[in-house]
């Protein structure tokens, strides 16, 4: 069952990524989220992936038990939690029990593909009430000077973390096209900061391109940057990071390893709110 969650999430990925769409470029944070009708809440990165659209939603029953129906011919959208199942261990003959997390799904539906209902919160698009290139640089002096990052801008075409020496390298940021390319790259480079073993711990050695290793670092990063991005109200464009070779190299990762956009989605999770100063 659970590897069958595994492969519904991440043929849907790959769905995506072979039509040419890169599903974390789009909106999934703040007001722009999709959000459960339950909690008032968004949505997890993996979620926001798979749901790829804005707005409120619910299960069948909690539609019906608003007094609402699903329209005819609506299709609903698959959402996944880890449910903790107690199995019993034996370790040098003593047995104990042990909390193992299985991945499951459940169905759900937009509000706006139901009659009857209205939506329980107001998270309408509004005015966001800072300058955001102002808030980006807000957040990136907070998070270098509290985890006492180094970061460097140069004159030159490179763009990298360096985890020897807990280094962010940059170009100067005239030499971007447009500024959310400038912020997108700085947040991209800054995420895998937050791998660094006295942090998140994720960067354990060099890996090379193509490999898993890789793979789930810059994904981790990707989704990163991408929240970030979006929180802070800029759009995401496409980078060099996002052409035809990394599209075929994501739809190669995923297929040889169904859990990695769940497992890099949960990471990215934990990067944001490290950037962000979120406390988990």
């Amino acid at each position: 069952m659970s590897n069958n969650v595994y492969n519904l999430v991440t043929d849907r990925i790959i769905e995506q990524l072979e039509q040419g769409i890169i599903p974390w470029n789009k909106p999934w944070t703040g007001t722009s989220a999709a959000w459960s009708r339950s909690t008032g809440k968004p949505y997890s990165f993996i979620n926001q992936l798979l749901l790829g659209e804005t707005g409120e939603y619910a299960t069948f029953k909690e539609i019906q038990k608003a007094g609402g129906k699903v329209r005819k011919g609506e299709h609903g959208k698959q959402v996944v939690f880890w449910k903790m199942n107690k199995t019993e261990i034996e370790v040098d003959g003593e047995k104990s029990e042990k909390l193992i997390p299985i991945l499951r799904y459940f169905t759900v539906f937009n509000i706006n593909q139901c009659e009857g209902i209205e939506q329980k919160y107001n998270k309408e698009e509004i005015a966001l009430n800072f300058e955001p290139v102002t808030e980006c640089d807000i957040v990136i002096n907070d998070y270098i000077s509290r985890e006492k990052v180094n970061l460097i801008h140069h004159a030159g075409n490179e763009a990298y973390y360096q985890p020897s020496t807990d280094t962010v390298v940059l170009p100067l940021q005239e030499q971007f096209k447009s500024i959310e390319e400038y912020y997108g790259t700085a947040f991209h480079e800054l995420a895998h900061s937050t791998g660094h073993p006295n942090r998140l711990n994720r960067i354990t050695r060099t890996a090379s391109f193509g490999s898993s290793e890789y793979s789930k670092e810059e994904l981790v990063a990707e989704l990163t940057s991408s929240a970030l991005l979006h929180t802070m109200g800029l759009e995401t464009p496409a980078t060099f990071r996002n052409n035809a070779a990394y599209i075929q190299s994501w739809i190669n990762a995923l297929k040889n390893d169904i859990k990695l956009i769940v497992s890099a989605s949960s990471r990215a999770d934990k990067s944001y709110n490290m950037i962000m100063g979120i406390e988990a």
